[in-house]
């Protein structure tokens, strides 16, 4: 008997219609699994992701309205800059452009910047925004100026010929690109025109200092371009700022000694490279006298407000200080306390690194103001009184007045290279009405400092002097230790001799000066370009440079001499202009 047949096998397919739907390419199923994984979530879990996106939604509001905040800023700054204006406007045009790119130049590789170090006041940490749209509204505000400015008198400008220091110039035909507007420089003051209508020439000692800036220059371009200082040794540089220091602290400079090809690469620099969107720690105070002072120098001499929109602002603490206690008949201590903002290291009281700047300020700021804040001026003499009476002592065999310190009601013989500044300070002050006795130390000081340079083997003053006190044939008056021999090619008693020469008209003091200049060309020059700082000034055949060129070489030392050099009194008169700390000249504002 067989078996019973197996059941037929059905093979069959289901399908599942759902009415009302069509396919969408499983996007139905994503938003079902996305609302399932949802409803699986804690109920914590599920607070914390809305919690998350009620922040995000609160920052992007928050960031909108900072946006929208700069933009108005940004605006109103433009018009204000424009209604701003001097007692005497800006002095020069501006250069032509030049057709050299230092940055294009053939052999040079980029180099690895160096970690800078050096002792100073608290540091300013300035932290860049994330992204750039803050840089696009910063050239979208500085193309709207530009256009602003070229708008007010180009026309003008078009019909008359530019000047450089008087020597006029018709604008050449077809020079610019098609479509593309000249830049113009500001419109100067009738006092400006009046100063290039008769520009003194350059006599030889003047020719002098224009060819060691050249030279320091060419250095600079060569090896340290856009970087803050030159190595003129190694032929490379060092960064402080990361902001083209010397570039920024040489601009006025280069106006000055009519240098425009070298001026006009230079602000080809500031249009186009100089940022302040960096991560990096600064010194407020030498960020503040070199950089904005450079800025702001720029500004007023050549007119190009391309300068006036890159500068930044400095806070007053003038008044502050004035009603702290810890004074000494006007003398300050050397530091303040950033938390409590009183006197910290009571009792030591010096004119040397760290406090030099305060005294000079009292009378410049006083001077600048239109003589009308009378605290000022007050303090300054209440310092100058101070000084006399703690500070002052005079030196064997040569009875030289020099200015020591005191600590904790002890004196010492101890002179810093930069309290050279303070007989030009002084002479500034008689020159603006203060006391005659004011001059005669002022005089008395600068032969001093004079010294400070003479006695030593290379002509050239070291950092730091101690003065004999003693009754002795055998010593000099001017005693070195080995850790003060260097010299860093400061200005002080260059930027003191300017003014003496100046306010008195004695030859002497360029005489000196031509001394100090042939010093530095002798002991200090590097042939490959720069000049070198350095660590010897008592032995003229090994000087030991140090590899560096500190900016204020070309920013102060160069200038105070190319102006020493000067018999034009008009010549960013003293009437006209006071100079900051770091020989930026800024202009007096007259009474309203």
């Amino acid at each position: 008997m067989y078996p019973p047949p197996a059941p037929a096998r059905r093979d069959f397919i289901s399908v599942t219609l759902s009415p009302g739907r069509s396919y969408d390419g499983g996007q139905g199923l994503r938003r079902r699994s996305c609302w399932r994984k949802w409803k699986q979530l804690s109920r914590l879990q599920r607070t914390v992701v809305l919690f998350l996106l009620v922040v995000v939604m609160l920052f992007g509001l928050l960031s909108y309205v900072h946006v929208a905040d700069e933009w108005t800023a940004v605006d109103s700054r433009s018009a204000a800059a424009g209604q701003m204006r001097p007692a005497n406007p800006p002095v020069l045009p501006a250069p032509q452009k030049a057709a050299e790119n230092p940055e294009a130049v053939a052999g040079l590789s980029p180099q690895k910047p160096q970690r800078h170090f050096r002792r100073g006041p608290p540091n300013l940490q300035i932290r860049a925004p994330d992204g750039d749209p803050q840089e696009r509204r910063q050239d979208r505000a500085q193309r709207r100026a530009e256009v602003v400015g070229e708008a007010g008198w180009g026309a003008e400008a078009q019909r008359d010929g530019l000047s450089w220091r008087g020597a006029g110039t018709k604008p050449q035909q077809g020079t610019e690109p098609p479509g593309k507007k000249a830049e113009l420089p500001a419109r100067p003051s009738p006092k400006a025109a009046r100063i290039q209508a008769n520009p003194a020439p350059q006599n030889e000692r003047q020719k002098a200092v224009v060819d060691a800036f050249l030279h320091a220059w060419a250095g600079y371009r060569k090896f340290a371009w856009g970087h803050d200082e030159l190595k003129p040794l190694t032929r490379s540089f060092s960064e402080w700022f990361g902001l083209g220091l010397t570039l920024i602290d040489a601009l006025d400079t280069m106006w000055i000694l009519g240098l425009k090809k070298e001026f006009q690469e230079a602000r080809n620099w500031v249009s186009k490279r100089l940022l302040f969107q960096k991560d990096v720690d600064v010194n407020l105070f030498e960020s503040t006298i070199r950089i904005l002072g450079g800025l702001l120098s720029a500004f007023h001499l050549s007119g190009d407000i391309l300068f006036l929109k890159k500068a930044e602002a400095a806070e007053e603490v003038t008044r502050r200080v004035h009603a702290l206690h810890g004074k000494l008949d006007g003398l300050v201590p050397m530091f303040i306390n950033t938390n409590s903002g009183s006197f910290t290291h009571l009792g030591v009281f010096t004119l040397g690194a760290r406090a030099d700047s305060y005294y000079e300020y009292l009378l410049k700021q006083w001077i600048q103001g239109g003589k009308k804040e009378r605290q000022l001026l007050e303090d300054y003499l209440e310092a100058v009184d101070g000084i006399r009476k703690h500070l002052l002592a005079r030196s064997e065999p040569r009875k030289l007045t020099f200015v020591g310190e005191l600590n904790h009601g002890r004196f010492s013989a101890k002179m810093d290279h930069l309290v050279c500044f303070l007989p030009g300070t002084l002479a500034l002050g008689a020159h603006h009405g203060l006391p005659a006795e004011h001059m005669e130390l002022a005089q008395a000081l600068m032969d001093t400092c004079y010294q400070m340079y003479r006695q030593m083997e290379t002509g050239l003053s070291p950092e730091i002097a101690h003065f004999n006190l003693h009754h002795t044939k055998i010593l000099k008056d001017v005693q070195v230790k080995a850790a003060d021999r260097h010299n860093l090619l400061r200005p002080e008693t260059v930027e003191s001799l300017f003014y003496l020469y100046r306010l008195t008209g004695d030859r002497k003091y360029q005489d000196w000066g031509w001394e100090i200049l042939h010093s530095f060309n002798t002991y200090t020059r590097v042939p490959s370009g720069g000049y070198s700082s350095i660590s010897n000034v008592q032995d003229p055949r090994h000087p030991q440079p140090r590899d560096k060129m500190e900016s204020f070489f070309l920013g102060e030392t160069l200038k105070y001499l190319y102006l020493l050099f000067s018999d034009d009194p008009d010549l960013l008169s003293l009437d006209t202009y006071v100079f900051n700390t770091e020989a930026h000249p800024l202009p007096i504002w007259a009474p309203s």
